[in-house]
């Protein structure tokens, strides 16, 4: 068995169709022209010529001219049916149900501990919003007049971290005192008043 480069076809023909050369329509076929298996090959190379001469590149896989090179964008084509980033979707649910406020509210009671730091969140928390009015209750007196004395700059601290507006005042509360009022029911009058006597 010999290793033949030119295959079974020979390098005569190769040459041919390298040089561009048609056969003659009108010639007599040869008998290595009645193989089924040259007529695919010749149509083969025929149909390549021709892709080439229209600027494709034959052999290429399919769609290889077509692939966007790395790093580049898709078209920008809005299409509803598009993936959307969850954000922005959350966002304009939001928006739409009017939960503006709400979700403001929540974000000043659920940060709190990061808004005025774990000590002061450990000894003052918050019992009410309404508006833009917060309530805090501290758990002793020490604590609400320390409060009152930042209160500007959890004011402002409010505003970095939230949003500006969201909350214009801060209502200090001491420690309850103790209730003497006991179930559901209970009758009005003077009250425990000897009990301090």
């Amino acid at each position: 068995m010999t290793d033949d480069p030119t295959g079974p076809r020979g390098g005569a023909d190769e040459a041919t169709e390298a040089a561009g050369d048609v056969p003659d329509p009108d010639a007599q076929p040869g008998p290595e022209e009645l193989d089924p298996l040259h007529a695919a090959h010749d149509a083969l190379a025929r149909a390549r010529r021709s892709a080439r001469e229209r600027g494709l590149r034959p052999g290429a896989p399919a769609g290889a001219g077509r692939r966007r090179a790395a790093g580049q964008q898709p078209p920008k084509d809005p299409d509803k049916r598009d993936p959307h980033p969850l954000g922005l979707e959350v966002e304009r649910l939001v928006a739409s149900r009017g939960w503006d406020a709400d979700v403001q509210v929540g974000s000043v009671v659920g940060r709190w501990a990061d808004i005025v730091g774990s000590q002061v969140a450990a000894n003052v928390e918050v019992v009410a919003f309404e508006g833009t009015v917060l309530t805090v209750r501290a758990v002793s007196t020490a604590w609400a007049t320390q409060m009152r004395l930042l209160l500007s700059t959890i004011l402002a601290r409010i505003d970095q971290e939230v949003g500006v507006g969201v909350v214009t005042e801060i209502v200090v509360r001491g420690p309850g005192g103790p209730s003497w009022r006991k179930g559901p029911l209970s009758s009005g009058g003077r009250g425990p008043r000897d009990t301090y006597g």
